[in-house]
């Protein structure tokens, strides 16, 4: 079967509900069938043989049945898997929504396939380090083991809301949200 005949078929696979949320891929374990030619691009541009799918509705959709086993990300139904790539994180968060301030400010992210998450004890903030070249790589945890890229426009309105505070004897910038403090740079010594 081509790659295009095993979208359209994994697209008929996912059950209908009439209950919001998404559905659970965790429970599902069908056999690996392979993977197909679809990459999601660091930008969050999601790629199907090629070409970007310029259809949001069915990026949504698609998004829905992404799950991470390990280092493998995978599109899953009750019948059928398959692999896909993804350069960094599956999703990239494109707005941030400031409520209260201090240590009771909460951080509610939308991503680019219109997930909402508040930043907290579930869905932690964290920042690597690129080791060349310094530069920062924010995300935040959206579910299950899946991640959103903080968009670089988003993480500049975190570091506007950082104040200091010291960590195991060293100064750090970060911000709260939820009652917890996510460390977001070290200040210079």
């Amino acid at each position: 079967m081509s790659d295009s005949g095993k979208a359209n078929d994994l697209l008929a696979q996912i059950p209908k509900s009439d209950k919001p949320g998404l559905p659970p891929v965790h429970l599902w374990h069908p056999e690996f069938c392979g993977h197909i030619d679809m990459r999601i691009a660091r930008d969050g541009t999601w790629f199907y043989m090629g070409t970007p799918i310029g259809r949001k509705p069915m990026v949504k959709l698609f998004s829905t049945i992404l799950r991470r086993d390990g280092d493998d990300y995978v599109l899953v139904t009750p019948v059928e898997m398959v692999g896909i790539k993804v350069d960094d994180a599956p999703f990239v968060a494109v707005g941030v929504q400031v409520e209260g301030e201090g240590e009771a400010q909460i951080l509610r992210f939308t991503t680019n396939v219109e997930d909402e998450v508040v930043a907290g004890a579930e869905h932690p903030l964290r920042v690597m380090l690129d080791e060349q070249t310094q530069e920062p790589a924010p995300y935040v945890h959206v579910r299950s083991n899946l991640e959103a890229l903080i968009h670089r426009n988003v993480f500049y309105q975190l570091v506007e809301l950082a104040v200091p505070r010291e960590i195991d004897g060293r100064a750090w910038l970060g911000v709260w949200s939820a009652g917890e403090f996510f460390p977001i740079g070290l200040l210079p010594e």
